[in-house]
């Protein structure tokens, strides 16, 4: 039995007439007769009653027609599903994500893309970048948002946010009123940091930006979260450096300074295996970039 069987009954069915029926499918009337009496035959029940001058629907044909009509629409909801799918409109999009973008874009590209693709399920999980690596690798994820380096051949990356990173001292510190804090009047501090680890990119920036002012930090304290590492700067435990987008975050306790001279950047970054052709990862990754850029000038306005 095929769908186009059901389509031709329901006509049929309909019409109550094969010759109307057959000029609705622009068909001819003989095949449409054979293929009716092809689907009775398959099914071993008569659908139809026939005389010369009426066509009446069996019991068995009123109840088939139900069925009939259900059957065509799930088929056609099927296809729309597949296309949608392919159109990258519809499906599921597993997303790795590291702490800190939760502080900057990760929100408003969420709350965007769902409000694009309401009939994508977003499957989101915090991760570490090493982690998000792994999962990538694994096929465990599709996507994920950290900050580089990545160190793997076979993933793709593409930048979505560089951003300043600003010193994060007590409100009570020595420096904390000056507009800008030059980093090597930091060597003698107690610095909160990542440990490396943990946060690789983060690590490596603040480190290289360290020995470039002529020292190599004292890290007294090196917890897994941005939170504790605030919360931290905030009790008057040490200093760090971290994004500008943080710097909303304990405002009586800790006073954010942008850095004299050179400035340090961070990258946010979204990485994908490079042969992954997913149209919905294609979709996300536009709107990331997107994104990205929108949340960037706001750095730009405040520089």
């Amino acid at each position: 039995m095929e769908l186009r069987h059901l389509k031709y009954f329901i006509a049929v069915a309909e019409e109550l007439h094969f010759g109307r029926a057959a000029q609705r499918l622009h068909i001819a009337q003989p095949p449409l007769s054979q293929q009716i009496k092809k689907l009775e035959e398959e099914l071993g029940v008569q659908l139809l009653a026939r005389t010369k001058r009426v066509v009446e629907l069996t019991p068995a044909g009123k109840l088939f027609l139900d069925e009939a009509r259900l059957t065509l629409q799930q088929a056609e909801r099927a296809r729309r599903i597949a296309v949608e799918a392919e159109q990258g409109m519809r499906g599921r999009l597993r997303i790795g994500f590291v702490t800190s973008a939760c502080y900057s874009i990760l929100p408003i590209l969420v709350r965007r893309f769902r409000r694009l693709h309401p009939l994508i399920d977003l499957e989101l999980v915090e991760m570490t970048p090493s982690r998000q690596i792994e999962a990538l690798e694994e096929n465990a994820i599709d996507t994920g948002i950290l900050r580089p380096p990545v160190g793997s051949d076979c993933l793709a990356v593409k930048t979505l946010l560089d951003e300043p990173m600003v010193v994060a001292l007590p409100s009570d510190h020595r420096k904390a009123d000056q507009k800008a804090v030059a980093l090597k009047s930091l060597l003698e501090d107690a610095f909160v940091l990542f440990p490396r680890h943990h946060g690789p990119g983060i690590f490596d920036v603040i480190m290289k930006a360290c020995h470039q002012a002529g020292f190599t930090p004292n890290v007294s304290y090196a917890p897994n979260e941005m939170q504790t590492i605030l919360a931290y700067v905030a009790a008057g435990l040490g200093v760090s450096l971290v994004p500008q987008s943080l710097s909303g975050f304990h405002p009586n306790s800790i006073a954010y300074r942008p850095l004299r001279g050179d400035r340090v950047r961070l990258e946010l970054a979204l990485v994908q295996k490079r042969d992954d052709e997913n149209p919905l990862l294609k979709n996300f990754r536009a709107l990331a970039s997107e994104v990205g850029m929108e949340y960037a000038s706001q750095f730009r306005k405040t520089m």
